[in-house]
């Protein structure tokens, strides 16, 4: 397996991510982080891992800057700017299409918490660019309006015991046109295990599976 830290440019910043991908990848997963998390999350680490496994490449990145992440710790303002976290998804997709090795793979977004709206947001301004998305215990709530626009491919996913959020995420469900399911699953094996599966599902040659 071949990893790299890579600097990605957005805006006027340059964010820190960790790109990784199998021999022969089917394709790429970019991860968006929730609140007060970043790429080196234990959780998203782990999935991550799972991925590689099902020969699907990641890109886990820092949203914020160091800067802006000294600054969180204080104001808490960034996390909830979902409009700023999207972009910068954006300008992440944007920066794994200039690269030779990852280009021409399909592409989707891993959301956990806040990271679920701005994966949503980013998803649909990219429209067709972007075959499939998970949200993990994510806010696709925040997403507001976008939620309506969205075509990829969606998975929600909340534990059983995560009552408010499974009600958000129900809400959200409502907003949304594309193809959804709703497990409920209890460990982060499981969520990692139905995450590769959809991924794959619409990491087909079209990049659009039929839903099922």
């Amino acid at each position: 397996m071949d990893s790299s830290l890579v600097l990605i440019p957005s805006d006027t910043v340059h964010l820190e991510g960790e790109l990784a991908f199998p021999e022969n990848a089917t394709g790429i997963v970019v991860f968006a982080h929730g609140s007060g998390s970043g790429r080196h999350s234990p959780r998203n680490q782990a999935v991550a891992a799972q991925l590689r496994e099902a020969t699907l490449a990641t890109l886990l990145m820092d949203l914020l800057t160091a800067e802006e992440e000294h600054e969180e710790r204080y104001t808490r303002h960034h996390r909830f700017d979902i409009q700023l976290l999207c972009d910068r998804l954006v300008a992440a997709t944007e920066f794994v299409a200039t690269l030779t090795e990852t280009a021409h793979l399909p592409l989707g977004y891993f959301g956990a918490s806040t990271g679920a709206a701005a994966a949503l947001g980013a998803a649909a301004a990219l429209g067709d660019r972007v075959n499939a998305v998970v949200s993990r215990g994510g806010r696709p709530d925040l997403a507001g309006g976008t939620l309506a626009v969205v075509t990829s491919p969606t998975l929600l996913i909340v534990g059983g015991a995560d009552g408010p959020v499974i009600g958000m995420n129900r809400e959200a469900m409502g907003r949304m046109v594309t193809t959804h399911l709703f497990p409920e699953p209890g460990a982060l094996e499981r969520v990692a295990e139905l995450s590769a599966t959809w991924f794959r599902r619409y990491f087909g040659s079209d990049g659009r599976a039929a839903a099922g």
